[in-house]
């Protein structure tokens, strides 16, 4: 029963964490444990995501793939409270100011958007809303699970691959300090197996496509930073959404 517990406390965190969505029960008190769940995580907002866009698709007639696009794009913001854009725009302001790493981390922490900020968020917002009307053109909707389980997966891996940056520590250092390498694999493994089952070798080859993206951007964080913080995680997410939805227009 305490291990049924754990496990359950570990799901919990990982939906509270990640989306605004109002699970019941207890969240556990390694939040790193939720590692391994952030793939599922993934899967249900992407499946809501498709739910959404499926709907304003039908209101719409089947005739106006802008507009879904947009309904799915806002239903993703929604869900997530804005919090992985929220990461982009402090990474942008941090790392476009040039700055050396304390400053940068000082940045990232100032709650105030600068010019680097509200460029990256529109250009974030811009590019996948042009990439989630190609693939409703070509009837590949479906694949935006593939990039929310894949985002969030990074999210997972980061956090294991790399060191907390700030020294005062921040929201995501008991994620990141608390990893195991269990929590790790677990996110992958689970991750492969839902892209799988979904998709075949399309899906790995998202889920290919995501460890390489994520991994790049870590290394040229754990360069400039010397590790990561809650907003790289986020902003890696954003990131690798995009590409893999953009993978997904070619594997169509």
């Amino acid at each position: 029963m305490r291990r049924l517990g754990e496990v359950s406390g570990a799901l919990v965190t990982a939906f509270r964490t990640l989306t605004i969505l109002p699970v019941p029960g207890k969240e556990v008190s390694s939040p790193a444990s939720s590692l391994p769940w952030f793939p599922v995580v993934g899967l249900t907002l992407g499946g809501l995501v498709y739910a959404v866009a499926m709907v304003v698709d039908l209101a719409a007639s089947h005739t106006w793939p802008e507009v879904v696009a947009f309904a799915a794009l806002a239903a993703g913001v929604f869900l997530t409270r804005g919090l992985h854009l929220d990461g982009l725009s402090d990474w942008a302001d941090g790392f476009g100011s040039l700055a050396d790493r304390e400053r940068m981390l000082e940045i990232m922490k100032d709650p105030r958007a600068g010019v680097f900020g509200v460029t990256a968020l529109i250009l974030s917002c811009l590019g996948k809303w042009v990439v989630l009307v190609r693939l409703w053109q070509l009837r590949a909707g479906l694949w935006i699970l593939a990039a929310f389980v894949v985002s969030r997966t990074m999210q997972a891996e980061l956090a294991a691959a790399f060191p907390y940056a700030r020294r005062e520590g921040g929201t995501a250092r008991a994620f990141v300090e608390g990893t195991k390498p269990g929590h790790r694999v677990g996110s992958l493994v689970a991750a492969a197996l839902i892209l799988y089952a979904l998709f075949a070798l399309k899906g790995l080859g998202a889920l290919a496509l995501g460890v390489l993206t994520g991994e790049l951007f870590g290394l040229w964080c754990m360069k400039r930073l010397g590790g990561v913080t809650g907003d790289i995680l986020g902003a890696c997410s954003e990131f690798v959404e995009f590409a893999v939805l953009l993978a997904g227009v070619f594997l169509w």
